[in-house]
C-alpha cells in the first residue's frame, strides 16, 4: 500500500503542530503557508517563524507552497487548518472540481461565519465533496503541548469509521493517541459550543469570580451543550452508558464523557493556553471586542461561533442561557458583569 502524502491548507499554530506530528511519522507534507518569506524561513532555518518556533522540521518532508490551489493537488489528503473566518477566502477561487478523488480532513473548529455552516456543507455546496470523503480531527489537544510532546488525544470521525481509522493510524505517535467515531456532525458542534463557553470562562475569570462558581458554570455549559446536540439528532449524549463496542477499534464506544466531547470542553475553559479562554478574560476585564482582539495574535473562534449558534438556535429552539448572554455580552455591547448576574441567577 502506497503510504500517502498530506497537504496542510494552513500554517498557524495548530497546522504547525499537524505538521510536526505527520512528518514525526515519516509521511510528506505539501504545506500552504502565508507568504515566500515564511517558506524561505522555514526551508533555511527548519522553524516556522511566528507560531511554535521551537518545533524543528525535516524539511525533507516538506514542500513549501504559498498558492493553495498547487498544494492541493500535490495530495490525496487534503488537511484544512485555518480560522473559519478565512475558509471562503482561501478556498474560493479554487476550480469547482479540485477535490475530485481526495479526502477532505478537517481540523477547524469553528462554522463559517459568513454562511452559518459546518466546513462540510459548504465543501458540499461549493465543491461537490460527498460527506463518505469528509474527515475531521478534533479534541482536547492545545498545538503548544504538541509541540512539547506531551501525551494527547485526538479524535478522527468519518461516516466510513475503516477509512477514517486508516488515517488515524498516520498521526498515531508516542506523543498522541488516537480515538475514533462516525459523530462528524456532533464532534463539530461540540467544538463549535465549548469554543463560545471558553470565552464565557474566560469572562467569569476576567471579572474575578473564583473556582467554584467557574465549575458550576462549566457543568451548567457542557448540560447546555448537550441539550443542543440532542436538538441537533446527535445520539448517544449520555454519560455512563455505552452502547456497543466499536467494530474497528473494538473499544467501548465514546460518549458524551469522551475526550472529543466533555475533555475539550474542560481543557478549552481551562487552559492558560486556551485563545478564546484568555479573548473572554480581557472582556471580562473592562476590554473592548476591538481592542481584545487587537492584543491577540490568534483568532479567537468562540467570537463568530457565538453569533452563528444563536442564529441557527433560533431554529433548533435549544435552552442556551448561557450561550446566549455570552453572544449579547459580545455582540450587542451587553456589560459582562450585567451579563453575568443574570447567568449567576439561572445556574444550579
Amino acid at each position: 500500500m502506497r503510504i500517502p502524502d498530506f497537504s496542510i491548507i494552513g500554517s498557524g499554530s495548530w497546522a504547525t503542530a499537524l505538521a510536526k506530528i505527520i512528518t514525526d511519522n515519516e509521511h510528506t507534507v505539501h504545506w500552504l503557508v502565508r507568504s515566500e518569506p515564511m517558506a524561505e524561513h522555514i526551508a533555511r532555518r527548519h522553524h516556522n517563524p511566528n507560531y511554535l518556533s521551537s518545533v524543528y522540521f525535516n524539511t525533507g518532508l516538506l514542500s513549501l507552497y504559498t498558492s493553495a490551489e498547487k498544494a492541493i493537488e500535490a495530495s490525496d489528503h487534503i488537511l484544512i487548518a485555518i480560522p473559519s473566518g478565512y475558509i471562503i477566502d482561501t478556498l474560493n477561487q479554487l476550480p469547482r472540481d479540485i477535490f475530485s478523488g481526495k479526502k477532505v480532513i478537517s481540523a477547524v473548529k469553528g462554522i463559517l461565519p459568513q454562511k452559518n455552516i459546518l466546513l462540510n456543507e459548504y465543501l458540499k455546496e461549493e465543491f461537490n465533496v460527498a460527506l463518505t470523503d469528509y474527515f475531521t480531527i478534533m479534541g482536547p489537544c492545545h498545538a503548544e503541548e504538541i509541540a512539547a510532546e506531551k501525551l494527547s488525544y485526538l479524535t478522527f470521525s468519518g461516516a466510513d469509521e475503516t477509512t477514517a481509522a486508516e488515517i488515524s493510524s498516520y498521526f498515531k505517535t508516542d506523543y498522541l493517541n488516537t480515538v475514533v467515531n462516525d459523530d462528524v456532525y456532533g464532534v463539530q458542534y461540540a467544538a463549535v459550543l465549548k469554543n463560545i463557553y471558553a470565552v464565557g470562562a474566560g469572562m467569569a475569570h476576567g471579572l474575578d469570580y473564583g473556582d467554584n462558581f467557574l465549575s458550576v458554570l462549566i457543568a451548567n455549559c457542557a448540560d447546555e451543550m448537550a441539550g443542543f446536540l440532542r436538538k441537533t439528532g446527535i445520539h448517544h449524549i449520555e454519560v455512563g452508558i455505552h452502547y456497543d463496542e466499536d467494530p474497528v477499534t473494538h473499544k467501548k464506544r465514546a460518549n458524551y464523557a469522551a475526550s472529543v466531547y466533555l475533555g475539550d470542553l474542560l481543557v478549552t475553559c481551562y487552559s492558560p493556553y486556551s485563545r478564546n479562554r484568555s479573548f473572554g478574560n480581557m472582556i471580562g476585564k473592562g476590554y473592548s471586542v476591538k481592542t481584545a482582539q487587537l492584543e491577540m495574535n490568534m483568532v479567537a473562534e468562540g467570537y463568530n461561533a457565538s453569533k452563528c449558534i444563536y442564529e441557527i438556535n433560533k431554529k433548533t429552539g435549544a435552552d442556551m442561557p448561557v450561550a446566549e448572554t455570552i453572544y449579547r455580552i459580545l455582540w450587542e455591547n451587553v456589560k459582562a458583569s450585567q451579563g453575568f448576574k443574570q447567568i449567576e441567577s439561572i445556574l444550579v
